[in-house]
């Protein structure tokens, strides 16, 4: 009963302040994070272009594409999931050397069959792939994997981009650590109301 009356004071209150008795549908909005996805990854899809146009980096994939992967990414998705995102499982590949180039990494990325040390003054010795690959024990494809991810760890070529492309992640995580603020005050209950009115009069 105290929970009902408590309701009808929200609403009455809604009546006050906007001077209306229909609720609208920018109302509706209000219920959710502050910056959605879609804002999200249009900001970073703008950076990516950015690093694309300087040719820091080829890929087939769009800006909007390496955003939606960084997004996914955040949101704790693996390569093939994220492929599967963007319309594509087969692209999970170019996915996962996109992910190496922007600096992406997971723990499985240096789980490495032998010392990365010993890798590296392979590398530097002047030996051909093939050479290093049979002698590391593993197929050329994979050392190309491997060179991949330490060549870019290395790299900070990107770096001013990526940390423009964290703090966006940061912002929505800040937005979204907010909404939940107000809806554990008790604010979104009286969102919820609303939403459970059906655009008409009280």
């Amino acid at each position: 009963m105290a929970e009902d009356t408590r309701k009808q004071q929200l609403l009455e209150l809604f009546t006050t302040i906007t001077n209306k008795k229909t609720i609208v549908e920018p109302m509706r909005k209000v219920h959710g994070t502050l910056r959605d996805r879609d804002a999200v990854e249009r900001e970073i899809a703008l950076i990516m272009r950015e690093i694309l146009d300087r040719g820091y980096f080829k890929t087939k994939l769009a800006p909007r594409q390496l955003a939606k992967l960084v997004v996914a990414y955040y949101d704790g998705k693996n390569d093939t999931e994220i492929a599967r995102a963007l319309g594509d499982e087969k692209l999970s590949k170019t996915v996962a050397r996109a992910r190496v180039r922007l600096k992406l990494f997971r723990e499985l990325d240096f789980k490495m069959p032998f010392d990365q040390a010993a890798m590296g003054e392979l590398l530097d010795s002047g030996k051909t792939m093939k050479e290093i690959s049979e002698e590391l024990d593993i197929s050329p494809s994979t050392l190309r994997e491997y060179r991949h991810v330490i060549e870019q760890q290395r790299d900070t070529t990107l770096d001013p981009f990526l940390e423009r492309i964290r703090d966006v992640m940061e912002d929505r995580d800040l937005s979204e650590m907010m909404t939940r603020g107000v809806a554990n005050d008790g604010l979104a209950e009286a969102i919820d109301i609303t939403e459970a009115i059906d655009m008409g009069e009280f």
